[in-house]
């Protein structure tokens, strides 16, 4: 008796593989028919596929054009952003950072904003459409050109960070207010773009951008339809 029961237990596993295989197989004939009864039945109600495909063109379409519409309406703001010196010297550091991320925006830019701790003395960082890296440093003075002027210190902490750290092909230091004479030269020599008071109220009256008001910068990574 012994003997005749590994038989057994190889006859109900064989039962139990071709239960599974039946079951796949009224599985699969079930599906198809399924398909079968669907495709019929859309077939003879093609026009609600008609119906259907007509509807979904209106909707791609109309959210085509609201997309486009929000998109022209956000150029138009950006192309709009002329805040006056006045107005700049109201907001406080953070929103003076901001502010400068959305001039270079709105001058065709990729543009964030980097400022805080660890920013290793880069405030805005920006690609312009020419394809150079800008890293600029913010600096915002309440009494504007009254306030304390930036030195060379700021100066050297960019130096050592832009390129470096960046990747800038145009380092600058930017503020409402102004530079002292040892930080003019000194920036000179080392390829600092200082964007003061009166540079920075031409460029925020929108009537260039920021790389026609300096002097030497570096020429175009790409071509561009600007240049």
């Amino acid at each position: 008796m012994s003997r005749r029961r590994p038989v057994r237990r190889r006859s109900a596993r064989r039962s139990k593989k071709q239960d599974e295989k039946i079951a796949l197989l009224v599985g699969a004939v079930v599906a198809a028919g399924l398909v079968i009864a669907a495709v019929q039945w859309l077939l003879a109600h093609w026009w609600l596929l008609v119906f259907a495909a007509v509807v979904a063109s209106i909707a791609g379409g109309f959210w085509f054009q609201q997309a486009r519409q929000r998109a022209e309406w956000k150029r138009v703001r950006t192309q709009a952003l002329r805040p006056g010196i006045a107005e700049i010297d109201a907001l406080d550091h953070r929103a003076f950072e901001f502010s400068i991320r959305d001039l270079m925006r709105r001058d065709g830019c990729k543009a964030q904003r980097i400022g805080g701790a660890g920013d290793d003395a880069c405030d805005v960082r920006a690609i312009d459409p020419a394809g150079r890296v800008w890293a600029i440093q913010c600096k915002h003075r309440r009494d504007g050109d009254r306030g304390s002027a930036v030195g060379v210190g700021v100066l050297q902490q960019v130096n050592g960070t832009a390129r470096q750290v960046h990747g800038a092909d145009i380092a600058v230091v930017l503020t409402n207010g102004r530079f002292s004479s040892k930080a003019i030269p000194w920036g000179r020599e080392h390829r600092i773009h200082l964007v003061d008071r009166r540079v920075l109220g031409e460029w925020a009256a929108g009537s260039r951008p920021l790389w026609d008001l300096l002097n030497r910068i570096p020429p175009p990574r790409r071509p561009t339809a600007l240049s």
